[in-house]
């Protein structure tokens, strides 16, 4: 991870969620009546993607923005204070609001007002030392000038090329500078600015592609990721075939809020590159992310008027399992691990291998390493070796972290591992399981899944020698 916060650089408003019951119509016109019953705050725009940012990184975070001194100025000043550091630029007019009036968890309408836009002045003379530590730079647009302000603009295009910079963009606001290294537009947005006419017949990963291509190369970015709603998102770096991260089941239902996930699978997005993972990992796991923030609620979470926001995203370590549980352990989240061979990969593996997934918040699997194989099956296996057979399972989006032992046995990397679960398949039983002892003496507790009947490796390995025995024979 690069050691410095993660630097949001953008247009604040102050979100207002009037919450109520609408029962009836008034007597004069055909409208609802809200029964207002609760009223919630929260900085939204740019400072709604610094407040999701900072739930990733912790107090890591710091956002440049311009802030009115009016009263809704200074409240959502208060609000970002409690999660970010805040550096400031000067503002002209009111600082901007958006009311929105909510009955049975459906907005019915929004109220917008104040004029406030960035202006020409002086600035912080803290932005350009926070600018030159960032760890990583996201750029949420809204309209409102921050992003075309001269001083902002000169400094990040004066960043080091390995300082990842992320842009959310907007209609009106300033374009991406060249050397971005993700735009962030959604579908209606990529279409705008690419502003060729559609194909007839194209569907919604065909034209985003287009798009994208077309994007990538008129700003000179490094790739430009669509967001697609509940399809997911598509990432273009230009030439080749694009790269789609469909959007996992999380039960949305219709109607469902969707107001700041944008925000959420841009500030994902950032916090990945800034722990150094790949673009394709960034928008992946901003996607996942993004759909469960809409599940949890959306941004009615954040104010408090909804269910519990999403688990953040486990950002990539480099393929270290123990940078994998510290993550995890840091925010109180469950850690399960499952072990074995592996040697194989197939659907009775995948199945149990989901499963345990779904039973905490990331999955370490421990593999046998080549000599240990050897140990156990005899002297023609492993088929695929531990390195090829690590880099398989970490493909899958299930598992989290792979971690590679010697001996016979996991128990000396689970000493160390304490996994809260252990997880074995339904083929084993509890009393097979020698390391049950001490996966139960460092508090965790050891579980048995469902396995698919007939699917084995050894079973595997054995119909292809007897496949390969009778071609041989035929052909003798």
């Amino acid at each position: 991870m690069r050691g410095g916060p993660l630097v949001v650089i953008g247009d604040v408003l102050l979100d207002v969620d009037l919450e109520g019951s609408a029962e009836r119509l008034t007597p004069d016109a055909p409208v609802p009546v809200v029964d207002c019953r609760r009223e919630h705050h929260r900085a939204g725009g740019a400072g709604l993607a610094a407040t999701l940012a900072a739930r990733l990184a912790g107090r890591d975070v710091v956002m440049i923005t311009a802030l009115g001194d009016d009263r809704c100025g200074r409240r959502v000043r208060d609000l970002l204070a409690r999660h970010v550091e805040i550096v400031s630029l000067p503002m002209r007019g009111t600082t901007p609001s958006k009311i929105r009036v909510r009955a049975a968890g459906q907005s019915l309408v929004r109220l917008d007002a104040g004029d406030g836009r960035a202006a020409d002045g002086p600035v912080d003379p803290r932005m350009a030392t926070v600018l030159e530590r960032a760890g990583a730079v996201l750029v949420s647009d809204y309209g409102r000038g921050v992003t075309a302000h001269p001083e902002v603009r000169r400094l990040l295009a004066g960043l080091s090329g390995g300082t990842p910079i992320v842009w959310d963009p907007h209609p009106l606001g300033a374009a991406p500078l060249p050397r971005t290294r993700l735009v962030t537009p959604s579908r209606a947005e990529a279409r705008a600015f690419a502003g060729d006419e559609p194909t007839a017949g194209d569907g919604a990963f065909a034209q985003a592609a287009r798009d994208a291509a077309t994007l990538v190369e008129r700003w000179r970015v490094g790739g430009v990721a669509v967001t697609l709603g509940d399809r997911g998102a598509l990432l273009s770096v230009g030439d080749g075939v694009p790269f789609v991260a469909p959007a996992p089941e999380t039960g949305i239902t219709d109607g469902a809020d969707t107001c700041g996930a944008g925000d959420c699978f841009a500030a994902a997005a950032a916090h990945v590159l800034r722990a150094g993972g790949l673009v394709t990992e960034a928008v992946t796991e901003a996607v996942r992310y993004a759909s469960e923030f809409v599940a949890a609620g959306g941004a009615a979470a954040v104010s408090g008027t909804g269910p519990a926001a999403a688990e953040p995203p486990v950002a990539p370590a480099d393929g270290d399992p123990w940078e994998v549980v510290r993550r995890v352990r840091e925010r109180g989240g469950r850690v399960v691990a499952t072990g074995g061979c592996f040697d194989l990969l197939h659907a009775g593996h995948v199945s149990m291998l989901r499963e345990a997934r779904r039973l905490g918040d990331c999955l370490v699997v421990c593999i046998n390493s080549d000599a240990s194989v050897r140990a156990l099956k005899g002297p023609d296996r492993p088929v695929v070796p531990a390195s090829d057979r690590a880099r398989v399972l970490t493909a899958l989006e299930c598992v989290d972290a792979v971690a590679v032992f010697d001996e016979l046995t996991p128990v000396e990397l689970l000493e160390r591992l304490g996994p809260d679960v252990w997880v074995k398949g339904a083929d084993y039983s509890g009393d097979d399981l020698v390391e049950a002892d001490v996966v139960r003496r460092h508090g965790g507790e050891v579980v048995l899944l469902p396995y698919l009947n007939g699917r084995s490796t050894s079973r595997l390995v054995a119909r292809v020698r007897e496949t390969a025995s009778t071609l041989g024979g035929e052909t003798r």
